[in-house]
């Protein structure tokens, strides 16, 4: 795996940001199909607590509130990816680049190998991405430090498959819901690129501000769009 580090506001490529990735012996892992092993917690200015463990010998990265990555048990987007045709996709965007996860489940579920560009705001989870799982995959991804919405203002390039992963805890932050972000991406999809939105759909808090966000911001940029309910979250597609 080729890896580069970008970082705003001067968007220069720098070396030595992550070396080999770490991995667990043995009795961790098998301990880790039993009960959950914590390996490493930290925190950051965007997430107070950042709990990494093993579970069933995957890396779960969890706050108080929310999952973020979950290897190839991400079901969320794994039950998208099975759906797409992906002899169409060459390059991803991923917004909120976790640990991987989405990289990972197209190597292990899919024996797909893209060309990835993880956009990630928190300095902290790429951290964690790149000491235990970045080296572990084969695919190029160029990892780039900043937020979502200030990199859709900057990008100039054409995606196969935009996945909008971005949550502070348990919440999108307000400008990521806009209709002028939605544009961008847009704008940033190549001419039979897909959106893949990652929304809430767990409690009536979730359900509610899901459904308008659809209803009433969503479908006006992508009006052919659809979703698809996966146990907790929904999936907005935008064909």
């Amino acid at each position: 795996m080729t890896s580069k580090y970008w970082n705003t506001p001067s968007l220069k490529a720098q070396d030595g940001v992550h070396g080999n990735s770490m991995k667990q012996p043995l009795h961790k892992r098998i301990v880790s199909h039993i009960k959950d092993v914590h390996i490493e917690s930290t925190s950051s200015d965007y997430n107070e607590i950042l709990d990494l463990y093993l579970v069933k010998g995957r890396y779960q990265l969890c706050t108080e509130k929310a999952i973020y990555s979950y290897a190839d048990k991400y079901d969320n987007f794994a039950k998208v990816f099975d759906i797409l045709d992906l002899d169409k996709i060459d390059n991803v965007l991923i917004l909120g680049l976790g640990l991987a996860s989405i990289p990972y489940i197209f190597e292990h579920i899919h024996k797909k190998r893209f060309s990835y560009t993880g956009v990630e705001i928190d300095d902290e989870v790429i951290y964690l991405a790149s000491k235990y799982v970045l080296d572990e995959l084969k695919s190029d991804v160029e990892v780039i430090n900043t937020d979502a919405y200030t990199y859709m203002c900057l990008n100039e390039t054409k995606y196969d498959l935009i996945c909008m992963d971005v949550f502070v805890d348990d919440f999108i932050p307000e400008e990521l819901e806009s209709e002028d972000y939605l544009e961008m991406i847009k704008e940033s999809l190549s001419k039979n690129g897909i959106l893949v939105y990652n929304r809430l759909f767990f409690n009536e808090k979730d359900i509610i501000a899901t459904n308008r966000f659809y209803n009433d911001v969503f479908l006006k940029i992508f009006p052919e769009g659809k979703t698809l309910d996966t146990d907790g979250n929904k999936m907005l597609l935008s064909r």
